[in-house]
């Protein structure tokens, strides 16, 4: 293949962003907290999950940069984008987009049974005219605009339960929202941050929101979203479903792994792009892995203890 060929491909598939898809992760939240995390079918359930949420996520992604393809040439990263430069044009991001989402439904309702696919078709559907709207208008509202994108993430979560058949708790619904919100924020501060150094809006509501509003609002999530986890940790619902007094001791990963995120928001200037920030802030990872881990002890170490003796008698 030609040097030209695999630019292009490269390029169609740098449409898709790939690396946004680790928010689909979300998906995987259910099986973990249910218990459910050695069941390989159920692991399986969810992958397919995953890769159909993030196909329409792709689908959305194509039309968005579609919408913003003039806003994206002014911007100083988002120029890079192949719609932007030039190098995927509108027509082919149309049909990329209808391929991902026909191949999205495809999945869904070609895996699951007819109860599941049909929750998780309307879930996902609502997910997808949801941020059709939010790429046309809604991104446009002050607040609304992040209220969009945290319920997107809940809407995640909701698809990862209704994949297992497992109802989701109000603790996994507003620890979700609570963390999407704070995230979105962070972002839309970064915007504000170009706005003040360039004098050019990159978004329609950017002059909305100002420095000091941004740096109280995601203080105050910040300090709401720490003080529902500990109460989530020392709930008696979650002591006695998990039969264990130590979740709490999972707060501390948490209120580092936030402050440290305000760090990189407040001091280094970084948030504009949550995804990147958790791929490379190692401190950040850290957090997630000593949280994921004290988790799994919790949740999974009597099982790992009694598969082992299975195992060995």
């Amino acid at each position: 293949m030609s040097l030209t060929g695999l630019i292009k491909i490269g390029s169609f598939l740098k449409l898709l962003r790939p690396e946004h898809w680790t928010k689909n992760l979300f998906i995987f939240f259910p099986v973990f907290f249910s218990g459910q995390l050695l069941n390989i079918s159920v692991l399986l359930s969810c992958a397919v999950a995953f890769i159909a949420f993030s196909l329409v996520a792709s689908s959305i992604y194509c039309f968005n940069d579609i919408k913003d393809v003039e806003v994206d040439r002014q911007h100083p990263e988002k120029c890079k984008r192949p719609i932007a430069q030039g190098i995927v044009s509108i027509k082919a991001a149309y049909v990329m987009m209808v391929v991902c989402l026909l191949m999205s439904l495809g999945i869904i309702y070609s895996f699951f049974g007819w109860n599941a696919h049909h929750t998780i078709m309307k879930l996902v559907l609502f997910y997808y005219v949801m941020d059709i709207a939010y790429c046309i208008k809604l991104k446009q509202l002050v607040i609304i605009d992040v209220m969009i994108i945290s319920i997107g993430f809940v809407l995640r979560i909701l698809v990862g339960g209704a994949t297992i058949g497992t109802e989701c708790s109000e603790w996994m619904i507003i620890m979700t929202f609570l963390l999407a919100l704070f995230l979105a924020f962070a972002k839309r501060r970064d915007d504000v941050i170009l706005y003040v150094n360039t004098g050019v809006t990159h978004r329609k509501n950017t002059d909305r929101y100002n420095l000091e509003f941004m740096n109280q609002v995601i203080t105050v999530i910040a300090t709401i979203t720490i003080i529902a986890y500990i109460m989530y940790t020392l709930s008696p619902y979650v002591t006695d479903y998990y039969n264990s007094r130590y979740v709490y001791l999972t707060a501390i990963f948490v209120l580092v792994g936030i402050i440290r995120y305000l760090q990189v928001t407040i001091v280094d200037l970084k948030s504009g792009s949550p995804t990147k920030i958790l791929l490379h802030d190692r401190f950040i990872q850290g957090c997630i892995i000593g949280w994921v881990i004290l988790f799994l002890m919790i949740i999974y170490s009597k099982k790992i203890i009694a598969i082992l003796r299975t195992v060995i008698s």
